[in-house]
């Protein structure tokens, strides 16, 4: 019997995290039949490929490391399920996530895009303002009838149109931003992308300063080639709030003018200006952040710059460092999804 659905899971030296996403998989409110789970051993130097296998998955296994979008687009290559559910080795589904991402897919024929949320059970702080902003931006989404962003923790698609869309794009596979070009692709062209608030996966967040910043920096460099792409997503990508992108904008315009406050007072008035109004678009994410996580909420101010300097910081990067790189990679891969001849499969758990 061919399952409704296939669960695609990268995975790469995922041995700690990969047993409890897992379980939770095997625990679902929906038939065993419905769906089966497809891990893919992207190169790992541990025993992901053992506990995958031990724990019932279908396993594809990569000789070395590939990224995610090769990984994702080798689970996919394999399925012959009608619905692609993506989600990543340290993320826990909640026992009704399949039920709800599958749902709208039986309940319109239109919807080719679904994205789920993350929930949170860490105690650490910069964890905790992690979710913080990510209920921000789930805010923003609820607002909206249709979406043009799908992260890939929490993602489904048709599986023919996935496939007739050349899946993520391999370039852009150590980049974290490979989810985002897929989506954004299809929105452009008129396709139903929905977001389900109630399809839920606990996540792990970062818990270090340098770990956070590394993070936005990644994103803030990749983003260059997205806008190369997608020039018209810098005003609206139904996930971003205005807020964020104020202080995006003045985190540009700080970084070249705070060597020169240094010496000259001019400048320094300037950066005074800038930091106030930066501080003004902080409230709305600090007045909703009070009553969901007030201790969070206290250390916002300075994540909130310490993000946007981030951000900014690596978009520069991207385009002094990159230029030539993201302007390669202008245009997106097309080519459909075939089954890559260096792919190991066990076929059975």
């Amino acid at each position: 019997m061919t399952p409704y659905a296939s669960v695609i899971i990268p995975a790469y030296n995922a041995a700690e995290t990969l047993p409890a996403c897992l379980c939770a998989l095997h625990n679902q409110t929906v038939s065993a039949e419905s769906y089966d789970i497809i891990v893919v051993d992207d190169g790992s130097t541990d025993d992901t490929h053992t506990i995958a296998q031990r724990m019932g998955a279908r396993v594809v296994r990569l000789p070395v490391n590939q990224g995610w979008s090769v990984a994702r687009n080798a689970g996919a290559a394999v399925s012959s399920a009608e619905i692609l559910l993506f989600t990543d080795a340290d993320c826990e589904p909640f026992p009704d996530w399949i039920a709800h991402m599958t749902a709208p897919f039986q309940r319109d024929p239109e919807v080719v895009g679904v994205k789920g949320a993350y929930r949170s059970r860490q105690t650490n702080l910069i964890a905790r303002f992690t979710q913080l902003e990510l209920e921000d931006k789930y805010d923003e989404m609820r607002r909206q009838q249709q979406i043009a962003f799908i992260d890939t923790y929490s993602a489904a698609y048709r599986r023919d149109l996935f496939n007739a869309h050349g899946g993520f794009d391999r370039r852009l596979s150590h980049d974290p931003v490979e989810d985002q070009d897929f989506s954004f692709k299809l929105a452009a062209q008129g396709y139903k992308l929905l977001f389900v608030p109630d399809a839920l996966v606990y996540h792990h967040h970062l818990t270090s300063f340098r770990g956070y910043y590394r993070r936005k920096f990644g994103i803030g460099r990749s983003k260059v080639t997205i806008l190369h792409r997608y020039p018209e997503r810098i005003h609206s990508d139904s996930r971003t709030p205005l807020s964020l992108k104020i202080q995006f904008g003045l985190a540009l315009l700080l970084t070249p003018i705070l060597p020169l406050a240094l010496f000259w007072r001019p400048a320094r008035l300037f950066v005074i200006a800038l930091l106030g109004i930066f501080e003004v678009s902080t409230y709305p994410f600090l007045i909703k952040s009070i009553g969901r996580d007030f201790p969070a909420t206290v250390i916002a101010p300075p994540l909130l710059l310490l993000r946007a300097f981030a951000l900014a910081h690596g978009y520069i990067t991207g385009y002094l460092v990159d230029k030539r790189t993201h302007e390669n990679r202008s245009t997106y891969d097309t080519t459909p999804q075939t089954q890559p001849d260096f792919l190991q499969q066990d076929l059975t758990p």
